[in-house]
């Protein structure tokens, strides 16, 4: 079932969804369920599963630095297949711009199709770490609102290189994202919510945010959005914070504010196993009061660990 049916099948009650990340290559995925398992009894309606970009390491080789490219966690796709088997709850697979030609988007798109996947999450994905701006892969896509554009239209039956007259084709309901507070490299809100109004014009049927730790800046942030004509479901994106180096790195990665409020708070804490707690406390606050405000869906960054999603989901679901 499509995301934004979810929605309306729920009658204005919020729902409760979490984002997981593919364990490393190697790794079992039984620590994946390990991890699903304590949130299945909020009954989440679907699970995102992110997308890694490649990453170049270097192999030594006759004396030599050899450089090869790799993904360090693959099988996004196949994961969202098994969590869909296992648990009957529709899973939604990141399909990024970076790393991938538009050839190789169609063919990972044609599997979902296959395997029943009826919603898809389309992002540009970030810069590799050795490059100061994102590139686009040779033959790929440099906007998410291109890559929109290649979902939408394989959903009318126009592939990259014919029209198929089919019986069955794809309808996937495609989810983006938007940036309460900006994105990194957009010089202004306005700017910025000019590329998402670009997507939702492009054929995107729903918008997830980027974490916040205010409320407002969400409130804010729909407000603009609906001025702008972005009449899609904004499903807000909560993290809570766990350890106490998040107020240096969360800041630094994602570009946004922390109350002081909550800095104090994590400053004053004596270890990280006081600062998950805190952390706990927030994003019930949090949650609560977007709860309140009618929000459509409450969707939660697990990072892989569940138990403090658990703890802040037990009060409010």
């Amino acid at each position: 079932m499509k995301v934004t049916d979810h929605i309306k099948q729920a009658n204005g009650k919020t729902l409760f969804t979490f984002e997981i990340i593919p364990p490393k290559k190697g790794n079992s995925i039984q620590q994946l369920y390990n991890n699903i398992d304590p949130l299945m009894e909020f009954n989440p309606p679907f699970i995102d599963v992110t997308t890694s970009r490649e990453e170049y390491v270097y192999i030594e080789k006759q004396g030599l630095l050899d450089r090869k490219i790799t993904r360090m966690r693959p099988g996004t796709v196949g994961i969202c297949a098994a969590i869909k088997h296992k648990y009957d709850v529709d899973t939604v697979p990141h399909v990024l711009c970076g790393g991938f030609t538009k050839e190789e988007t169609e063919y990972l798109l044609v599997d979902c199709h296959y395997l029943g996947l009826d919603n898809v999450m389309a992002l540009r994905g970030d810069a590799m770490k050795h490059q100061k701006y994102f590139e686009a892969a040779k033959g790929g896509h440099l906007y998410a609102k291109d890559l929109v554009g290649q979902i939408q239209n394989l959903n009318t039956g126009k592939y990259l290189h014919d029209v198929m007259e089919v019986d069955d084709k794809a309808d996937f309901c495609i989810g983006v994202a938007g940036y309460p507070e900006k994105h990194i490299e957009a010089p202004s809100l306005q700017t910025d919510l000019k590329r998402l109004k670009e997507k939702v014009d492009a054929g995107a049927d729903y918008v997830v945010t980027q974490m916040f730790f205010d409320n407002q800046k969400y409130f804010d942030f729909v407000k603009v959005a609906r001025e702008a004509g972005i009449n899609v479901p904004i499903i807000p994106g909560i993290k809570p914070i766990a350890v106490k180096r998040h107020l240096q790195l969360l800041p630094q990665v994602f570009k946004i504010d922390l109350p002081e409020d909550l800095i104090e708070a994590v400053d004053a804490c004596k270890d990280n196993k006081v600062v998950r707690q805190v952390g706990i406390e927030w994003a019930i606050k949090q949650t609560k009061e977007l709860q309140a405000s009618g929000v459509p869906v409450l969707h939660f960054y697990s990072m892989g660990k569940s138990d403090n999603i658990k703890a802040i989901a037990s009060e409010i679901f």
